[in-house]
């Protein structure tokens, strides 16, 4: 009974983001009280997802390293440059532009496993970028946020990198370690860490939204837009480097997902640590859209007749 509530409330994400988005924004104080736990709550996170790794996600990464190089630099080459053109482009406030950068610029989203699940796409591909994309992070993401963000505000790659082995790496592996140490015991209660997952996602776009209810309608219009607009340029972008290098249909649907969903969450914590409240505006509304988005997608691919799945 409880794995089946646990079940219901992982894969309706979504709606539990909608509805708590509402309350954080009619009802602030309590989400802003909490701001101040941010880190530990998305280290909660990341310990949640380490739990739920296993030795075979990283064996399935030896055995195909070609097609995870090749996904892995399609996350880090198409994401940040297409953030930081799509902040040129439609001249984005300064703080609004770091924050997109700082989206484009993070690892794929543990969700973004669901969803190519959902969609009849190649898991365990999903599972093997994700990882390898997470691993990368701490250096690859206050990088690229330096390299692409710099001129716009002052950016310490130490700081951010700093922040991302914190709440990211150290988390992460403790997650495994206990995964490893105690598999049998965890095993029972194995649906419990996504959930502690998705709870501290919503946590943090409410926190986002609830900081920001003053002037969030003034940004709203131009911010949607240009997240909307770089998450439907990775999908489709992801997907075509996956025809490239001739990759199945199923691959290429991963590749889609993988690359059009960002880990938004850890954009929203380091734009609040480092950066202040307006430039985590672009993470937040990124949440909302690659989820819906990916879901969308998910949705029309499961039901299509392709015949080109494991081609």
């Amino acid at each position: 009974m409880i794995n089946k509530f646990l079940s219901f409330y992982t894969r309706f994400f979504t709606l539990w983001v909608i509805i708590f988005a509402v309350i954080a924004y009619f009802l602030p104080a309590p989400f802003i009280y909490l701001r101040e736990y941010m880190d530990f709550f998305f280290a909660l996170t990341m310990f949640g997802i380490g739990a739920v790794l296993e030795p075979a996600d990283f064996r399935r990464i030896l055995k195909t390293p070609f097609i995870i190089f090749v996904g892995s630099v399609a996350q880090f080459t198409i994401m940040p440059f297409g953030a930081f053109a799509v902040s040129k482009l439609l001249s984005l406030p300064k703080e609004l532009a770091l924050g997109l950068i700082l989206t484009g610029c993070a690892p794929g989203a543990m969700s973004s496993n669901v969803i190519s699940y959902i969609a009849k796409a190649d898991t365990a591909y999903s599972v093997s970028l994700t990882t390898v994309s997470t691993i990368l992070a701490p250096l690859l993401t206050p990088a690229l946020t330096y390299l692409f963000a710099n001129s716009i505000l002052k950016v310490s790659f130490s700081a951010i990198f700093l922040s991302v082995v914190k709440i990211v790496v150290l988390p992460l592996a403790l997650g495994f370690l206990l995964r490893f140490v105690f598999k049998d015991k965890i095993n029972k209660f194995i649906k419990v860490f996504p959930a502690i997952s998705v709870t501290f996602i919503i946590f943090i776009c409410c926190v986002v939204i609830a900081l920001n209810r003053n002037y969030f309608v003034m940004l709203t219009v131009t911010v949607v837009f240009a997240a909307l607009f770089l998450n439907l340029l990775g999908m489709s972008l992801g997907y075509t480097v996956g025809k490239i290098f001739r990759m199945n249909t199923s691959r290429c649907r991963t590749l889609s997902i993988e690359i059009g969903m960002q880990n938004a969450g850890l954009g929203t914590v380091l734009a609040l640590k480092h950066f202040g409240e307006k430039c985590a505006i672009p993470a937040a509304i990124y949440v909302f859209l690659c989820i819906i988005t990916a879901s969308i997608i998910a949705q029309i691919w499961k039901n299509s007749k392709s015949q080109n799945i494991n081609d």
